[in-house]
């Protein structure tokens, strides 16, 4: 199905675009206007884009139905700051509604029953509520067009991070990833939420170069049982590794035995038990599995 996005109507190609790219992390900018008045709102198009310096980039974009510049962008032409503050499950709520078209000089934190805490640094307070809030000075302000959705860059240096100590890991030394429960944007009404039943390790790639998929054996990686995933997990070594004459194992015993006479079947069996292998990321075994095990199978080349 092909989607002509400039076809569409900007409510149509926002909810594709929306769909497609995600999640979204959400960036909840406090912000202050010259006369004082507070304005609390998320924003889903952020991220971060530098470390040194230290550069977050988000944008409210111009309204879709009737494009108008969120109240947001229009303080930070006022005051060049913003606070931003990671949403979390436990806050997911609030933030939604704190997105409300409320007129302009409503307070969203009291709409929202958020708590105000002082800034250090900026003159926009922080979300109390959020575990980890961050300091901003606005950079550049870049508009990316006139018309409805068009969005309006903030370029942000983030000054200082203040950081809850119930999120941070048992030495205290970096934020655990597994103790935030960030919360994403995805399309329509879909959110995702990030905890420990749906976070996954993967390794660097190797600082020595992964020998690559074209490396490895034809008979693996052409193999009906290793996925893409799992391929790129064998070939993330800098070389071949050899066979370990020590490596004893029950299973690969039992499957050389059972399966001696089919070679098709040994090969599979032999892939199926590297494949749990590395599911546990227990890499040098799997290795070990598919060059001990198969007594020359893999022999023919590369």
């Amino acid at each position: 199905m092909l989607i002509n996005i400039q076809e569409l109507s900007g409510l149509e190609g926002q909810g594709w675009l929306q769909h497609a790219i995600a999640p979204r992390p959400i960036a909840f900018a406090g912000t202050i206007d010259a006369a004082g008045n507070v304005n609390l709102s998320p924003f889903s198009f952020f991220n971060l884009f530098s470390t040194n310096p230290a550069i977050v980039i988000f944008s409210p974009t111009r309204s879709v139905r009737e494009n108008k510049l969120k109240h947001t962008l229009l303080n930070l032409q006022e005051v060049p700051e913003v606070s931003i503050n990671i949403c979390t499950e436990a806050m997911v709520q609030q933030v939604s509604l704190s997105s409300c078209n409320f007129p302009k000089g409503v307070d969203e934190f009291e709409k929202a029953g958020f708590t105000k805490t002082n800034s250090t640094y900026i003159q926009p307070p922080l979300v109390k509520e959020s575990p980890i809030q961050m300091e901003c000075k606005v950079l550049e302000i870049k508009s990316l067009g006139e018309g409805p959705g068009a969005g309006q860059l903030v370029i942000a240096e983030v000054l200082c991070m203040h950081v809850a100590e119930n999120v941070l890991n048992n030495a205290g030394t970096m934020i655990d990833q597994r103790k935030v429960h960030h919360v994403a944007r995805l399309g329509g009404d879909w959110y995702a939420v990030i905890n420990e039943q749906n976070l996954f390790t993967v390794a660097k790639p190797n600082a020595h170069l992964g020998i690559g998929i074209d490396a490895l054996q034809e008979a693996i990686r052409n193999s009906r049982i290793l996925t893409g995933n799992h391929l790129a997990q064998l070939a993330n070594v800098s070389a071949i590794p050899n066979i370990d004459a020590a490596f004893d194992d029950a299973q690969l015993k039992h499957i050389m035995q059972y399966y001696a006479g089919s070679p098709t079947e040994l090969e599979e069996e032999l892939h199926l038990y590297a494949k749990q292998c590395i599911d546990a990321q227990q890499i040098e075994k799997a290795w070990q599995i598919l060059l001990t095990g198969t007594d020359g199978i893999f022999s023919d080349n590369q």
